[in-house]
């Protein structure tokens, strides 16, 4: 997927708060928006290189003329922060694999809001889409900081399970060479215990791969856990609360 053309190169100074960064651009000060509202603490460091995309309609109400989107990790290279990308990665990888008769993003079942609505004949399946950008030592986790909506949104695809339904929580990874991700109890242990309860249910735990470049990513590869065996990991993410 193309995600931008003319990205614009920066060095990252500091982030403020979670919406903005302070970033230079050949060595002027410039305040951009950051596209993830994670901690990415591990990634945004003094120094390092980011790119910034230019909105279409800039001005208007926006504060902010660029957004950051992607940063350099020594070792690991470009990784995509932009929170938006997974489910649209997802999107494209769904419609052009041809494994579902039907794909809906942003359906409602009951009063709750899922990435997507699918149906494979005939029956439906309900799907939870998550972006992991928090690498440590090449193995992926989830999440960078407590996520009530995501365990909310775990527990219930569970549930829709327990009463045979087909469900799915799909780990889209725009990190280069990850191709797994766990769940960082240390972090969130409830949403570690939800998606292992998910698990032992039989909610199907999807590891979306990918290939990521400044200006463009895609979905390379996908694993499927394919048993009930615990792999909740509680190994600190360098974090430094």
């Amino acid at each position: 997927m193309k995600i931008a053309s003319g990205l614009v190169s920066a060095e990252f100074v500091s982030r403020p708060n979670r919406f903005v960064a302070q970033v230079l651009i050949n060595g002027q000060p410039e305040t951009v928006h950051v596209k993830n509202t994670g901690r990415c603490r591990e990634i945004l460091q003094p120094g390092t290189r980011v790119w910034l995309g230019e909105p279409a309609a800039a001005g208007g109400s926006r504060k902010t003329r660029y957004s950051l989107i992607a940063a350099e990790k020594p070792g690991r290279g470009v990784i995509n922060i932009d929170s938006l990308l997974p489910n649209r990665l997802m999107k494209d990888w769904l419609a052009a694999s041809g494994e579902f008769d039907v794909v809906k993003p942003e359906a409602m079942c009951g009063g709750s809001r899922f990435d997507f609505y699918l149906e494979k004949d005939g029956r439906p399946v309900w799907m939870e889409v998550k972006g992991c950008t928090l690498e440590v030592d090449g193995q992926g986790f989830f999440p960078d900081a407590p996520t009530i909506r995501g365990t909310r949104h775990v527990r219930e695809l569970t549930a829709l399970r327990r009463q045979g339904i087909r469900t799915i929580v799909a780990f889209v990874i725009p990190v280069n060479g990850v191709t797994h991700v766990l769940a960082n109890a240390d972090h969130d242990p409830a949403f570690a215990a939800s998606l292992q309860e998910a698990r032992e249910a039989g909610v199907e735990i999807w590891h979306m791969a990918c290939d990521v470049k400044p200006e463009e990513v895609s979905i390379i590869g996908r694993s499927v856990e394919q048993s009930a065996q615990a792999m909740v990991c509680g190994k600190d993410s360098q974090d430094t609360d």
